[in-house]
């Protein structure tokens, strides 16, 4: 499946549900676009969610720290590849005693050379912090980091350069990779006493913000996701190579040629309905410089929400636009927040 982006840009984005009257017949669609979808992104993701069960949760502490309501872990794992993924955990104080299972956050960081430090240290940027503010609101955090950031920067590299990893794994996508260490890391949460695994999330803005909505629909123990200007689609966009060949962070360099013929692989609101039912909160911002093309982005979106209303999960899926820019403003992290409790802490899925 591929679509002319000119005649997209022309007419419309594809609707999820034209021609669908029956869930089976969703379900067949759902599918293909996951098959796509995975064509695209490689064998890592793939095999990260068919291997043997192992030491999957096993990880390794490196220190500890007391802060004033949670511990915060540094911890390191090893991914799919043999890599090793340095992380924080932040495990709230009272965890373990009046508050056994607790809920569990996946804290996905945006584009930030500090990595998972951006959203777990009181260090980290302002509207960046969810982490630690979702630590204070009982759940347990666990924030990796990605390729590229933090402590996972390519020796002799600038943060998010991911010519080296092209290098290493020229049959691989970025993304792929990227998915295949998150699903690690849920393997992590999802080992902790002090979890329960039936109430594991994933939060994340811009880069983390669609790796969070990546994972919802490759790994179905995220039973809800939030996601803040980390949504856009091929529609209207004044840069699709984005997702493509660059000379910094390149997603997917298939994306490249096929744009030159005019082609792209799907739009990317269906690879966010491999998600669905799952709870979904989305945030988007109208002067997001960033991701410019607002209209397209509310389009695919209402387009999504018919989806859920079609699958009887109308009260499962929450999108959001307003007038900011590519940010996670308090009053937006508050709504996201509420959010994930009503699905993970009082009303688990």
């Amino acid at each position: 499946m591929s679509y002319s982006l000119s005649k997209i840009n022309a007419e419309s984005i594809p609707e999820l549900l034209s021609g669908i009257e029956t869930r089976e017949a969703w379900e067949a669609k759902r599918e293909r676009i996951r098959a796509d979808w995975e064509r695209l992104l490689g064998k890592p993701p793939v095999e990260a969610m068919h291997r043997p069960t192992g030491n999957k949760g096993s990880f390794e502490v490196l220190s500890e720290a007391a802060e004033e309501d949670h511990r915060r872990l540094t911890i390191e794992y090893e991914g799919l590849d043999g890599d090793r993924i340095a992380a924080f955990l932040l495990i709230p104080n009272r965890a373990g005693s009046d508050l056994p299972g607790c809920p569990a956050v996946l804290a996905l960081h945006p584009t930030s050379p500090e990595g998972k430090a951006d959203v777990s240290l009181s260090s980290g940027r302002d509207n960046r912090r969810y982490g630690l503010e979702l630590v204070s609101r009982g759940y347990v955090v666990l924030a990796p980091d990605s390729i590229t950031a933090g402590e996972r920067v390519y020796a002799g590299a600038e943060p998010y350069q991911t010519a080296p990893f092209y290098v290493q794994h020229p049959a691989w996508t970025a993304v792929g990779k990227m998915l295949a260490d998150h699903i690690r890391a849920v393997d992590i949460l999802a080992s902790l006493p002090e979890v329960d695994g039936d109430r594991i999330g994933a939060i994340g803005h811009s880069l983390g913000g669609y790796n969070g909505w990546f994972l919802a629909g490759f790994d179905p123990r995220v039973r809800a996701v939030v996601s803040s200007c980390g949504f856009s689609v091929f529609a209207g966009d004044p840069d699709p190579n984005r997702w493509g060949q660059r000379d910094w962070f390149s997603h997917f360099p298939e994306i490249s040629a096929m744009l030159q013929e005019d082609r792209i692989p799907f739009e990317w609101h269906e690879v966010a309905a491999l998600s669905a039912p799952t709870p979904m909160f989305m945030w988007s911002g109208i002067n997001d410089r960033i991701f410019p093309n607002w209209s397209s982005i509310a389009a695919s979106m209402t387009d999504l929400d018919k989806l859920y209303r079609f699958m009887g999960a109308e009260d499962r899926f929450e999108f959001w636009m307003g007038p900011a820019g590519h940010d996670f403003p308090p009053q937006v992290r508050r709504m996201a927040y509420e959010f994930l409790d009503r699905h993970l802490l009082t009303n688990p899925s």
